[in-house]
């Protein structure tokens, strides 16, 4: 599966790896919060690497949709219900500030754009309430939303009420990263990708550790989605959400403005166009069915029926690409951002943008910004202030404790399942994988590209029995969202390591 806006290959950017090199600054993760914050950090003179284990915007920057809006769904109806409206302010001003400088940074390096109106809309009359605290709650927050009927909205989809706000922003995502990364190579700072991160010391110095050896630097930022390392055990306080998006030319008229459901199943609709895509013909981006990673009876089925959903609404839509993001939404909406605990100062990241990236990522790249420039309190943002005092509350702590639950369950489940078949097993038709139990251990079994491959099916962070992705042929971890090729080799999530390929007789 591919994303629209991965149709040409990638740019040659960066430079070979020296080991023991020395900077002011390392940044792991080449997508928009680590190459934002590396360009903040170059302007204002430091000496920065980037180190990115795939190719600019590999995973989740690559997969976006390319909205950047401040409406965002129910989101702040979802964080005003438990949190006072300051703090709902503040997460507005932060993406604001956010999409700000990132249209600023598109208008300077060429990267074009469109400004369309978002809508956070009811399917049927169970979601209208959800509308109407939306609406309140961004009117609260500052932003001049209004409300619309289902006379007023016209749609080719059902969409019986929906809260309307203007001007927001629409962008190929993959273009905005590599613009970003040629600023940051032409103004000398240093761009190696293709090298894995696997680990961060801050004693006897900091240094990033890789295979090819450490980078070390005075600071480090971890922008890698999900935060690597387990010191506060963040992983526990967020969790992996995967989600899917098909790509359609469709004949006819199709909606000039974009769309978000409140209600279930989840449906985004966003229109492309040359000025704010990739330089293809009119396509029609659809989006949804969003579940925990590694939580799902199929994939596929998911984006199937976002391809039947479609053709329903939109007839005569052809397919042209369908690819899946994978985001992490912390258990109190609101992302984690700055100095990692157990990291004397040294280490800091940022996490949890509930699919909200294009604005928190460069949010997030402001306040590191600051504080690795110890830029005096006083002179940063409110929003800043806020967001970094805000309190845990009761519903944020039973959220915590239902994902746990959750996450317990699974640990449990998987094991479970996997005594329940023995190797030796059948060869797996192409595209699937099965987990079974060899001696007590579990055991993924899958066939992809006619090659058959057996991988120790226990994931490398805290031991939970991977399930099969029959969509995009990966073994997922249920219970944190660690992601790993059918060979065993680590895709993304809090595991560091590989699994461990098994011999298996018979493999083509």
């Amino acid at each position: 599966m591919q994303p629209l806006w991965k149709t040409d290959p990638p740019a040659p950017l960066g430079s070979p790896f020296e080991p023991e090199g020395r900077y002011d600054v390392a940044i792991i993760g080449a997508g928009i919060t680590g190459l934002s914050t590396a360009v903040m950090l170059t302007r204002a003179g430091l000496d920065v690497v980037v180190l990115e284990a795939g190719e600019i915007a590999q995973l989740a920057t690559g997969a976006n949709t390319g909205k950047v809006s401040l409406l965002q769904g129910q989101r702040l109806a979802e964080i005003r219900a438990h949190h006072p409206a300051s703090l709902v302010r503040a997460y507005v001003d932060s993406n604001r500030d956010g999409r700000d400088w990132l249209t600023a940074f598109a208008d300077g390096a060429g990267v074009s754009y469109t400004r369309r109106t978002d809508h956070s809309y009811a399917q049927d009359a169970d979601g209208i309430e959800t509308v109407l605290a939306q609406h309140a709650a961004a009117q609260e927050a500052g932003l001049p939303t209004r409300m619309l009927t289902a006379a007023e909205l016209s749609t080719p989809f059902p969409a019986v009420a929906a809260v309307a706000l203007e001007d927001q922003v629409m962008i190929d995502p993959v273009q905005v990263a590599e613009a970003l990364a040629r600023e940051l190579v032409s103004s000398g700072a240093t761009l190696h990708t293709g090298i894995r991160a696997t680990g961060v010391r801050v004693l006897p110095e900091p240094r990033v550790l890789t295979a090819a050896g450490p980078v070390f630097a005075e600071q480090i930022v971890l922008a890698t989605g999900s935060a690597i390392l387990d010191r506060g055990l963040y992983f526990s306080k967020t969790r992996g959400m995967r989600s899917y998006c098909v790509s359609f030319r469709v004949p006819g008229e199709m909606p000039t403005e974009t769309f978000l459901s409140v209600d279930s199943p989840s449906r985004s609709i966003r229109p492309v166009s040359e000025a704010d895509g990739p330089g293809q013909a009119a396509q029609l981006i659809v989006g949804g069915n969003g579940h925990p990673v590694g939580r799902s009876d199929s994939e596929k089925a998911a984006i199937d029926d976002l391809v039947e959903w479609t053709r329903q609404h939109f007839p005569g839509a052809e397919e042209t690409h369908r690819w899946s993001a994978q985001d992490y939404e912390s258990h109190n909406l609101i992302p984690f951002v700055g100095a990692m605990p157990r990291g004397l100062g040294r280490i800091r990241f940022a996490t949890g943008y509930g699919k909200w990236g294009l604005s928190n990522a460069p949010a997030a790249a402001l306040r590191l910004t600051a504080e690795i420039l110890g830029t005096p309190r006083k002179e940063r943002p409110d929003w800043m202030t806020t967001i970094g005092t805000r309190l845990t509350v009761p519903a944020d702590i039973a959220r915590g404790a239902s994902e746990s639950g959750k996450v317990a369950a699974a640990a449990v489940g998987g094991w479970t399942d996997a005594e329940k078949r023995s190797v030796p097993v059948p060869r797996p038709a192409e595209g699937e994988g099965i987990v079974a139990n060899r001696a007590g251990l579990p055991v993924g079994v899958s066939t992809v590209g006619g090659v058959t491959r057996a991988v120790d099916a226990v994931c490398t962070h805290l031991g939970g029995v991977l399930s099969w992705n029959d969509a995009e042929c990966t073994w997922d971890c249920p219970l944190h969202a660690s992601r790993f090729a059918p060979d065993g080799t680590r895709i993304e999530g809090p595991a560091l390591k590989d699994l461990t390929e098994l011999p298996r007789t018979g493999r083509r």
